[in-house]
């Protein structure tokens, strides 16, 4: 998939497999669809030039190092009012300054849960449409 430069997985989509998308190089924006419950471990890991991740707000489940080696990403949206369950390593090794948008009312949650609590630095509110 190394000339795939963004993905938008349609609310239909009720899970992303584990590597599905794992170093693809090209790859700039992802946007999780609403009817994802689940992305798998490893999934987008690597994706080198990924800046930008919209997590939808139907996922309870980020597997480990769904994000990990995006030594790019700079921005993710997370809808969910409900931090999805997740390890300390989703998002490591990303972009220094990267910043993790969650909803406004779930900014403390965020930051205490496990997974979630190693990035607390990163979260920041945010109102979501």
């Amino acid at each position: 998939c190394t000339s795939l430069t963004s993905i938008t997985i349609p609310d239909s989509v009720v899970s992303i497999g584990s590597y599905a998308f794992q170093n693809c190089s090209s790859l700039t924006s992802v946007t999780i669809g609403n009817g994802v419950s689940k992305i798998g471990g490893h999934a987008f890991q690597n994706c080198s030039s990924l800046t930008s991740v919209t997590i939808g707000n139907g996922v309870t489940t980020i597997g480990g190092s769904a994000f990990s080696g995006c030594k790019s990403l700079t921005s993710v949206y997370c809808k969910p009012t409900t931090p999805p369950s997740g390890d300390s390593y989703m998002f490591y090794n990303n972009a220094s300054g990267r910043k993790i948008y969650v909803p406004t009312e779930s900014v403390e949650e965020y930051k205490v849960v496990n997974g979630w609590k190693d990035y607390a630095d990163d979260i920041e509110p945010y109102v979501f449409e």
